[in-house]
This record gives structure tokens, C-alpha cells and sequence, in this order.
């Protein structure tokens, strides 16, 4: 849980002795931070009144009968695909553009241009080739997830239901692990936004983070 005024990790704390919240102190915030002209003094959000919409929400997610359309989200979430592919195909046209300029100065010397003179664009032209290349070949081709591979993977969570039903600690912290959920308090609007990015891993693609499902959450916490 972060805290929607400075962007901190919130920390747990037993409230009356029995009642467990988040809290974020605006004491532990370095002095002279310009968060704390808008920071309270403490804030406070009760961690029932999360777990039971995030549970709820949770299972709607991995419910048979929405399970298929949540593997679609997830496949169709993978944004990293597109970004690696663009920056290839920019670094592709670099060399291109870069062989190009190499050949055209060959071809100037050969046609009676001074070397000497050419040298300093020479020096760049191969230098950039050399640079787009090197950009290549640390960058290899993306390869996406496919459906089965983000079907396996929700197979892998075990039985979600049963995990939320029983809402043993321990099963729920794995499952939030799995699920990499990550939370925001905005306590201007008394929501919690939710996110969920699990990472799908398999033989072709080592390790893939899959983000969807911002969702706001608890709009009318008490």
C-alpha cells in the first residue's frame, strides 16, 4: 500500500488492539520535502475495508466464468512487445541510413574526392553503424505471450476461490505475491486504486510483466 499525498510504502500498525491499518506518518518524511505542505499529520486507512473489496474483486477476476476474458486483458495488456519492436526498427533504419552514408563517402573517393577530407564523416557514419548495431544485438527480437502461456499461468495460481474463501493469511499473501498486486490510497477521494501485473515465464519468453486491471476501489470507505 502507498500513500496517495507522497508516493511512500504505508506501514501496518494495531490500532486498539485488535483493528489493523495502514498508516503513513508525515514525521518520518525528510525535512524540507515539499510533500509535507500537503501531508497530514497521519494517515490512516483501515486494512478490513480493503480485503474485502480486493478479495471480491479478485475473485471476479479468476471466476470460471470470467477467467477467459481475463486472460484476453492480460494478453492484450503486454505494452513492453510494442516498445522493444519500436526501438529496433529505429535502431534498423539508424544502420541502414548509417551503411548508406558509408558507402556514398567510399563512392565520393573513388570518384576523385580527398580522403582526407572525408575522414571526420567517415569516423561518424561508422561509428553510428557500429552503435545501431550493437543496439541490435542487445536487443533481441520481443516475443509475446500467448494464451496458453497466460492460461498456464493462471492454472499455476491454484485455486484462487479457495485461497479467498478460506482467507488464511498465508494463502492470501501468496497470492497477492503471484499476482503482484500493488495498491495507492488517495485519501482526497477515499479510494484505493488496485493494480495487478503478474509475470508470465515460460521456455520462449523468460519473464514477461503483464500490467492490467487498474481499478479504483472502496469509494465509499467508512
Amino acid at each position: 500500500m502507498r500513500c496517495g499525498f507522497c508516493g511512500r510504502r504505508m506501514h501496518g500498525a494495531v490500532i486498539r488492539k485488535t483493528e489493523v491499518y495502514y498508516r503513513c506518518l508525515a514525521r518520518t518524511i525528510a525535512p524540507g520535502s515539499p510533500v509535507l505542505a500537503d501531508h497530514p499529520r497521519t494517515v490512516n486507512l483501515r486494512e478490513v475495508d480493503v480485503l474485502d473489496s480486493l478479495n471480491k474483486w479478485i475473485g471476479h477476476l479468476f471466476a470460471p466464468d470470467n477467467v477467459d476474458g481475463t486472460v484476453r486483458a492480460l494478453v492484450g495488456s503486454q505494452t513492453d512487445s510494442s516498445r522493444t519492436k519500436n526501438s529496433r526498427e529505429g535502431a534498423k533504419q539508424r544502420l541502414a541510413d548509417a551503411q548508406t552514408q558509408v558507402r556514398r563517402l567510399q563512392d565520393a573517393i573513388k570518384a576523385g574526392a580527398d580522403p582526407a577530407a572525408l575522414v571526420e564523416a567517415i569516423n561518424d557514419a561508422q561509428a553510428t553503424r557500429a552503435a545501431a548495431q550493437a543496439e541490435l544485438d542487445n536487443s533481441p527480437e520481443p516475443a509475446a505471450i500467448g494464451e496458453a502461456e497466460v492460461y498456464a499461468m493462471v492454472d499455476s495460481l491454484g485455486d484462487v476461490g479457495s485461497a479467498l474463501k478460506e482467507a488464511k493469511p498465508e494463502s492470501l499473501g501468496r497470492l497477492y505475491e503471484n499476482l503482484s498486486i500493488d495498491l495507492k490510497y488517495e485519501p482526497h477521494a477515499r479510494t484505493v486504486e488496485a493494480t495487478s501485473a503478474p509475470r508470465v515465464v515460460s521456455v520462449r519468453v523468460r519473464g514477461r510483466t503483464c500490467t492490467l486491471f487498474t481499478r479504483v476501489l472502496l469509494p465509499e470507505m467508512g
